[in-house]
C-alpha cells in the first residue's frame, strides 16, 4: 500500500510541474486559462459554441477549446462547424484530462515558438465528461467552472463537492427543462453556498441564449482582471 501511495504521489507530483508551466506559459501571455467540468451532456460543447455566436456579434474577447474527450472528435468538428478553433484530445480511457496533456497541446498550438497566437484572449479547457476526477488535477488553468444541467438534479453539489467548493462559478443548464422535471432550485442554490459562498450560480437556457449575457461578461471582468496583473 504504501509503495502504491508513494508512485501516485510522485505522478502527481510531476503533473504539479507541468500545471505551473502552463500558468506561467498563460500569465505571460495574458491568457485566461478556464476548465470547464461537468457531467455528459450537461451542455458544455453547447455553451463554448453559444459562446462563439454570442461574441460574434459583441466581440469582447477571442479564445480557442482544447477539447477533451475518451474517444471521437465529435465535439471538436461541433465547435469547428460554429468557426471555433478547437484541438482535439482523446484520452483513450482516462476519464480527466491531466497537465501534461495541456503543456503538450499547447505546444502543438505554437506556444513553444514565437508565432503564437498574439490575438487570442481565452482559452477553454473543455475537460472529460465526469465531476469526479477532472476536479482533482490542476491543469494550469485560472479557475474552474461546474456545470450542471437540470436533468441532473438538484443533488449534485453536495454529492461531488470537491468540484464546486473549487469552481470559480456554477452554470445551471437547460433551466428551459425545469417546468417539466422535478428540480429544487433552492436546495441547489443552498447547497452551493453551503460548499463555495463567493461562486456565483448563473441559470443559462442555451436554446433561447438567455443567460448567456452575464456567462459572457463574467470571462470578460476576469480577463480583464488577469491583464492587469503585474
Amino acid at each position: 500500500m504504501e509503495t502504491v501511495i508513494t508512485i501516485r504521489q510522485a505522478v502527481m507530483a510531476e503533473d504539479e510541474k507541468c500545471a505551473f508551466r502552463v500558468r506561467e506559459t498563460l500569465k505571460e501571455r495574458k491568457i485566461l486559462g478556464v476548465n470547464i467540468i461537468g457531467s455528459p451532456g450537461c451542455g458544455k460543447t453547447t455553451l463554448l459554441e453559444q459562446t462563439a455566436a454570442h461574441i460574434e456579434r459583441e466581440s469582447p474577447f477571442s479564445f480557442l477549446v482544447i477539447e477533451g474527450d475518451v474517444e471521437t472528435a465529435r465535439d471538436a468538428q461541433r465547435l469547428a462547424a460554429a468557426n471555433v478553433e478547437a484541438l482535439q484530445i482523446n484520452t483513450k480511457g482516462a476519464c480527466h484530462l491531466e497537465a501534461h496533456v495541456i503543456e503538450n497541446a499547447l505546444q502543438t498550438l505554437g506556444f513553444s515558438s514565437a508565432r503564437y497566437r498574439r490575438d487570442l484572449d481565452v482559452i477553454f479547457i473543455e475537460n472529460v465528461g465526469n465531476l469526479v476526477c477532472p476536479a482533482e488535477f490542476d491543469l494550469g488553468e485560472d479557475f474552474k467552472v461546474a456545470v450542471s444541467s437540470v436533468p441532473e438534479g438538484a443533488d449534485k453539489p453536495l454529492k461531488y463537492p470537491m468540484l464546486f467548493s473549487q469552481a470559480a462559478v456554477v452554470l445551471l443548464t437547460k433551466v428551459d427543462l425545469l417546468p417539466y422535471v422535478k428540480f429544487d432550485k433552492a436546495l441547489f442554490a443552498r447547497d452551493v453556498k453551503a460548499l463555495n459562498p463567493k461562486a456565483p450560480i448563473m441559470e443559462l437556457d442555451l436554446t433561447s441564449g438567455a443567460g448567456l449575457e452575464s456567462w459572457i461578461a463574467f470571462i470578460a471582468k476576469r480577463l480583464e482582471e488577469k491583464r492587469h496583473v503585474v
